[in-house]
C-alpha cells in the first residue's frame, strides 16, 4: 500500500533511533521511498553511514550546508514527501515542535512542512509523565499532529512504563492510516477501558480490579490501522492513548451514557470491568465508624453495557466484543456469556492470581465466536490487541459501512 510514496523520516535523539533502522527496511520493503534527516543528537546512536545505506538515499543533517541549499532547499525538502514522520520523537523535539522553535534542521522542517505529521514518541517514562510534555503532546494533537505510541515496558534506563517507541511495524500501520490507507480508515470504533468506581460515601467505593492496560493497548492498535476511536475509560492505571477521542467516566452509569452518545459506531469493543453492582443511596458525607456497629448498605444492580449495545434496535454496531476475565472453566463461561449478552465475540482470559495476567504486561486470552474457540499463545498485551485489531478489521471488510451520521 506503500509503494511510490515519499516519507521524509526525521530521527531524533534517543536509544529508540536503533528502531529507525528497521523502520526505513520495513518501510523500503513496502515500496516507500524514504529520505533521512538525522539530528546532531540522534547520530550519537545511529551513524549516517547505516541510516544511508539502508535508505538507498542521503541523509540530511545540517541546515546551514550551502551545497544541499543550493540543491534541495530545507522548504522544498519539507513538502517533497507525502508524509513526515518523526521516530524517535523526543521530548526536546515535541517541546521545539509545540513552540514552534527552528534552531536545526529537523526542527526547521517540521516548521516549514505544510505535510501531515507523525510522531512516534520515545523517552523516559518520568519524561512522558511530565506536565510539561503532556502539555506539548495536547498542543501538537490540536495542531493536528498524529501520534503512533508510545508504548508501556521496560526502559534502558531501568525503569518501565510509558515512553517506549513503538515497533516498526506499528508505525507501518500508522503511516499507512495517516496516508489513509489503513483497513480501518473511515470506522468509527467504541472502546470501553479501566475499571467503573461505584461511590459508597466521599472517600469509598466499589470497584473491580482492572489496570486499563488491555484497553488502552486496544485502542491504540485500532488507531493505527486508521479508525476513528472513541475511548470510554474509567480511573485506570495507565494513561490513554494518543490520537483517540477520551471519554473520561468515573461509574457504570455514566460508562453507559457516554458509550451511547457515541453511537452509531461501526464496532464496540468492551474491555472495561464494569463493577456489577452500586450502593442504591450512597452517602453525601463519609460514613462514620461506630465500634460495635456495622454500616448497612443497600445494592442495585448495574446496567449491563454490553448486553445493551448488543441488542440496540437501531444503533447496534456491525460487530460487538466483549471481554470475560474468568477464575475458572474460562472457555465455558465464556461460551455461554457470548450467548446470554447477544455479542458477536467474546475475549475470554484466566485471571486467577497465579497466572499474574491481572496488571501484569502481558495477557493469555481465548476468541469465542459462533465458529468455536481460538487459543491465543501467552504474549504481551499490546501484541494481543494488534492481532484483535487485524481480527476486526478483517471482519469489519466483510460487513455494509455503518451509518455515520453522528448522535
Amino acid at each position: 500500500m506503500l509503494a511510490g510514496k515519499r516519507l521524509l523520516l526525521i530521527i531524533g535523539g534517543g536509544i529508540a533511533a536503533y528502531k529507525a533502522l528497521d523502520l526505513i527496511r520495513r518501510l523500503r520493503e513496502r515500496g516507500a521511498a524514504v529520505t533521512p534527516v538525522l539530528t546532531r543528537a540522534g547520530s550519537e546512536f545511529v551513524t549516517p553511514l547505516s541510516v544511508a545505506a539502508l535508505a538507498g538515499e542521503k541523509v540530511f543533517t545540517d541546515l546551514f550546508d550551502l551545497t544541499d541549499e543550493a540543491e534541495m532547499g530545507h522548504i522544498q525538502l519539507s513538502r517533497s514527501a507525502d508524509l513526515v514522520v518523526v521516530a524517535p520523537a523526543t521530548a526536546d523535539l515535541m517541546a521545539k515542535m509545540a513552540h514552534g522553535h527552528a534552531n536545526d534542521l529537523a526542527s526547521t522542517l517540521l516548521m516549514a512542512t505544510d505535510t501531515q505529521v507523525l510522531l512516534a514518541p520515545a523517552m523516559n517514562v518520568r519524561m512522558w509523565d511530565h506536565p510539561a510534555t503532556q502539555r506539548n503532546l495536547a498542543t501538537l494533537l490540536g495542531d493536528g499532529l498524529r501520534i503512533v505510541g508510545p508504548n508501556s515496558g521496560d526502559m534502558a534506563c531501568g525503569e518501565y512504563g510509558p515512553g517506549r517507541m513503538a515497533e516498526p511495524l506499528e508505525i507501518v500501520a500508522a503511516i499507512d492510516a495517516a496516508l489513509g490507507q489503513g483497513p480501518l480508515t473511515g470506522k468509527r470504533i467504541i472502546v470501553t477501558s479501566g475499571p467503573t468506581h461505584e461511590p459508597i460515601d466521599p472517600v469509598r467505593y466499589i470497584a473491580n480490579r482492572s489496570s486499563g492496560a488491555q484497553g488502552t493497548a486496544i485502542a491504540r492498535a485500532l488507531a493505527a490501522l486508521g479508525a476513528e476511536v472513541v475511548f470510554v475509560t474509567g480511573p485506570a492505571d495507565v494513561p490513554p492513548p494518543a490520537g483517540v477521542r477520551v471519554v473520561p467516566i468515573e461509574t457504570a452509569q455514566q460508562m453507559l451514557q457516554a458509550v451511547e452518545e457515541a453511537l452509531p459506531a461501526d464496532a464496540a469493543v468492551f474491555a472495561a470491568a464494569v463493577a456489577d453492582w452500586r450502593v442504591a443511596s450512597a452517602s453525601g458525607s463519609k460514613i462514620k465508624k461506630d465500634a460495635g456497629r456495622l454500616p448497612t448498605l443497600e445494592f442495585a444492580e448495574n446496567p449491563d453495557i454490553l448486553a445493551g449495545v448488543s441488542a440496540h434496535a437501531t444503533k447496534r454496531p456491525a460487530l460487538v466484543v466483549g471481554f470475560a476475565a474468568e477464575t475458572d472453566d474460562v472457555i465455558a463461561h465464556a461460551t455461554a456469556k457470548r450467548a446470554r449478552k447477544g455479542c458477536d465475540w467474546i475475549v475470554a482470559n484466566d485471571v486467577s492470581p497465579a497466572t499474574g495476567i491481572m496488571g501484569g504486561a502481558e495477557n493469555a486470552v481465548h476468541l469465542i465466536t459462533p465458529e468455536g474457540c481460538e487459543d491465543w499463545p501467552r504474549m504481551g498485551k499490546q501484541a494481543v490487541a494488534d492481532k484483535l485489531a487485524a481480527r476486526i478489521a478483517t471482519a469489519l471488510a466483510a460487513t455494509q459501512p455503518a451509518d455515520k451520521t453522528k448522535a
